[in-house]
């Protein structure tokens, strides 16, 4: 008898993460076998518990903070946009054992964009970007790859901002925080990937009063799914974006390398992963 395949998401710490309710829902509604868990991690025993999973009957894993730079480190195959962003957050174990390492967010970002604003052009000017992490790289990726002709990039510490021009080139423009506000005015879209507005973190302080009412905004905050930022946007009559939508759509791919089915990002996927 074949085993149902079993994946989950790793971290530390874990129980915040939604992934297990989004797994799940989808596992119940397309009538699959299959589980989907949290498994807490710590950064010491990283290696050993990737390659324990696979014999455990594990076909993949979801990758959150703050594995997503080190799993590199472990995998047989890498593709060209988790190497381009320096982390993975999607693994896939292949029959001999071998880890697969992918990365998922810049489709989740591009997806949950084009969803929530299918009028959005993106060759019809340039992004702005707030913050310069791990997750602005994901979204560079996917906005360069979807034609954006200007990345503009503002970041706290004007140092880490250019670091990211450095690895991107010339698309990418870098400017001070404190003159950010001076840039939304030619804005087609304004990104949020910083940790400001979330429960709990500091507050989003930069004026978005230049932006114009066809800019459209998002945020990849999701606690609260209205953030300070995306009020602000909306005020301004901006078409706003919530960051849910991004984790739900780069669970797709993860999802049907494991269970064999693409699952739908709609509605009903909201407010189950919302309940």
């Amino acid at each position: 008898m074949t085993q149902s395949p079993k994946a989950c998401v790793i971290g530390n710490p874990i129980s915040h993460s939604l992934s297990p309710k989004l797994h799940g829902y989808w596992l119940k509604r397309y009538g699959l076998p299959g589980e989907y868990t949290a498994l807490q991690v710590t950064e010491g025993d990283l290696e050993e518990t990737l390659r324990m999973l696979p014999s455990q009957g594990f076909v993949g894993v979801n990758v959150t903070l703050p594995h997503k730079v080190e799993v590199l480190q472990y995998a047989d195959q890498i593709t060209d946009r988790a190497t381009l962003i320096g982390a993975a957050n999607t693994l896939t174990f292949k029959e001999d054992g071998r880890i697969f390492a992918d990365n998922t967010d810049g489709y989740g970002f591009i997806s949950n964009l084009r969803q929530g604003a299918p009028d959005w052009d993106p060759k019809s000017g340039p992004a702005v970007i707030f913050g310069a992490g791990g997750a602005a790289r994901a979204v560079i990726v996917a906005l360069a790859d979807a034609g954006v002709p200007e990345i503009i990039l503002t970041n706290r510490t004007r140092a880490k901002a250019e670091a990211l021009r450095a690895d991107f080139g010339a698309r990418i423009r870098v400017v001070d925080w404190v003159q950010a506000g001076s840039v939304l005015e030619d804005a087609n879209v304004v990104i949020n990937t910083t940790s400001l507005g979330m429960k709990g973190a500091a507050e989003f302080k930069v004026s978005l009063d230049a932006l114009r009412p066809e800019t459209v905004v998002t945020d990849i905050v999701y606690n609260p799914l209205r953030t300070p930022f995306l009020k602000a946007a909306e005020k301004v009559g901006c078409t706003t974006v919530d960051g849910l939508g991004m984790l739900l759509h780069q669970g797709v791919p993860g999802f049907e390398r494991w269970f064999g089915k693409r699952p739908e990002v709609d509605e009903e996927t909201r407010q189950a992963v919302l309940a």
